[in-house]
């Protein structure tokens, strides 16, 4: 018991302090935004979109607040954080849903319309909008509802679509490294794949869950 309790808690470790790594690189490429700059890394690709207001207040607000939801939404899934400092999950919590709801998921949106990639990069993008929102706003409904399980499978997907800001560029690396694509060709595919590879495991996970507390409740009865 006490082996496999340390390899799991080995395997933490390592995902979480893979997972800061990766956070830490997307760190980099925020701050060469700050101070606000129309000519540096993406906005290169996008010079002509850049000069409409409405999408530079939907990049730069999109490009701020999703680096501190990663970050907040890195506490949420902590079950020391959540038992022993339950006021920091709450607090990161609200903070969290607030900033996909009112500013991220929205500027996204915004943004996807305006996506490289012709209409597979703008409906991927569109559609990646779509769920976080509507998956981040079940999981607070839930929450409000008392609902913990609900709560907790619809944020695990909306941290998976947060998450598609690292994944979409590990693709992208990937792809690079491994194949000789046309530059969009590549974003077409990586558009796609930065969010429903995510999915795909958020659901392995939900369901794994489910199915040991199935097995735990059936034990409990026999």
């Amino acid at each position: 018991m006490n082996i496999n309790f340390n390899r799991f808690l080995v395997l933490k470790v390592m995902l979480y302090g893979v997972l800061i790594y990766f956070i830490y690189l997307l760190a980099l490429i925020t701050v060469q935004y700050i101070p606000i700059d129309y000519k540096v890394a993406f906005l290169n690709l996008k010079q002509k979109e850049i000069q409409l207001l409405h999408y530079k207040i939907a990049f730069f607000s999109h490009v701020y607040s999703s680096l501190l939801i990663i970050i907040l939404g890195l506490t949420q899934f902590s079950k020391t954080i959540r038992q022993r400092f339950g006021f920091i999950h709450k607090l990161s919590g609200k903070l969290y849903v607030l900033l996909v709801l009112l500013i991220a998921s929205p500027s996204g949106l915004i943004m996807a319309y305006y996506a490289n990639g012709g209409y597979i990069g703008q409906v991927s993008f569109a559609i990646l909008s779509i769920l976080w929102f509507v998956f981040t706003l079940q999981g607070f409904q839930y929450i409000k509802k008392g609902n913990y399980q609900k709560h907790k499978h619809f944020m695990i997907r909306s941290y998976a679509l947060t998450l598609s800001a690292i994944s979409l560029r590990l693709f992208k690396f990937g792809i690079v490294t491994l194949f000789e694509l046309p530059p969009m060709d590549t974003y077409k595919i990586v558009s796609v794949l930065g969010w429903t590879v995510n999915l795909v495991i958020a659901e392995v996970i939900i369901r794994k869950s489910a199915f040991k507390k199935l097995n735990i409740k059936k034990t409990d009865l026999n």
